[in-house]
Order: C-alpha cells, then sequence, then structure tokens
C-alpha cells in the first residue's frame, strides 16, 4: 500500500477534503493521511460539502505537520501555495506534487457563496485525484 501525505496550512479544508476523497475513491491503494503547517479545526462546511458526495469527514481532525517528521511517505501532495513553501523535507524518496487549489475558507459571505467556494474546491480536488489515483 503505497503512502500518501496532504498538505495544506490549517488542515481544516483543502487538505481534509482531499483525504477523504482518494480514500474514498482508492483506500484499498493508498494510506492516506492529511497534515497542516498551522493546523486549526476541520471547517464546517468541508463537512457538507463532503456529506453531499455521500463520503463523511466528520470524524477527521486537523494535525500538524511535525506528526509526521521522520516518516516516510510516497507521495506529499501540498494543495495550497504557503503549504508548498513552508513544507518540511521528506526522505528523497517521496515524490513531491504541487496543486495550487483556491482557499474556500477564505470567501466570505453568506452561506450559499461559501457552500459554492467550498463545492468548486471539492470538485477540482476530486478530478485531480481520479487522475492521480488510476491504476
Amino acid at each position: 500500500m503505497q503512502r500518501v501525505l496532504i498538505l495544506c496550512t490549517g488542515n481544516s479544508a483543502r487538505s481534509q477534503m482531499a483525504e477523504g476523497l482518494l480514500r474514498h475513491a482508492a483506500g484499498e491503494r493508498f494510506e492516506v493521511s492529511s497534515a497542516g503547517t498551522h493546523p486549526t479545526r476541520v471547517r464546517p462546511e468541508a463537512i457538507d460539502v463532503m456529506r453531499e458526495l455521500g463520503i463523511d469527514i466528520s470524524g477527521q481532525h486537523s494535525k500538524s505537520v511535525d506528526e509526521f517528521l521522520g516518516q516516510t511517505f510516497d507521495y506529499v501532495i501540498t494543495v495550497c501555495d504557503d503549504a508548498k513553501e513552508s513544507c518540511p523535507v521528506f526522505p528523497a524518496r517521496s515524490r513531491r506534487i504541487h496543486w495550487s487549489i483556491e482557499d474556500p475558507a477564505a470567501v466570505g459571505g453568506q452561506e450559499e457563496q461559501r457552500l459554492t467556494s467550498f463545492r468548486r474546491a471539492r470538485d477540482e480536488l476530486q478530478a485531480r485525484l481520479l487522475d492521480f489515483a488510476k491504476p
């Protein structure tokens, strides 16, 4: 089983959704974790838009990338530019992938506007992860 670590800054939205999406799509082939360079909490909007796909991430929690230092991963995927710049060094055999996904948590406004932003990020992550997970 290949190990994948998905990173963003807060480990609150993009990386949490990506963790749930990849585990759902190909969990039998990948051991998936997510973390943040400055972890906060899982955003309720992320939980809501994942639930729309029948994926429950409500049991996930934000974790610090420091918890994973010294571990070996086949892939380290950064999903925001800040995490890419401040990502610690993982062993050389880890393949690094970067996807610049717009931060849905940065969008203000009414609930529907925020949910639209979370859906957009979720859908972009899903498309990239389905391509990534192809056998």
